[in-house]
């Protein structure tokens, strides 16, 4: 993974994964898509940060944090875009 890159590992398939993409994309965040059905190694790679599971979207951020299926609200929180109420 770039160090200084947003990697988010996802299916093409998966809905959670193309919403996430629309909120990375809306708030001009850039980030390298990685299909885990294409690459072995970055299936193996999620299932070992998940535990066994096969879960996605997994984004992996600079800092060295995850978000696992994030809604938009926690991922806009990690993006420093957090709505205020």
């Amino acid at each position: 993974m770039p160090d200084n890159r947003i990697v988010m590992y996802g299916t093409t398939w998966c809905p959670d994964c193309a919403r996430a993409k629309q909120v990375l994309n809306r708030h001009k965040a850039a980030f390298e898509w990685v299909d885990i059905e294409k690459d072995e190694k970055a299936r193996d790679y999620i299932v070992k940060v998940n535990k066994g599971f096969q879960s996605v979207p997994t984004i992996v951020f600079p800092d060295g944090s995850i978000l696992v299926e994030p809604s938009n609200a926690e991922l806009e929180k990690k993006l420093g875009f957090a709505k205020s109420v």
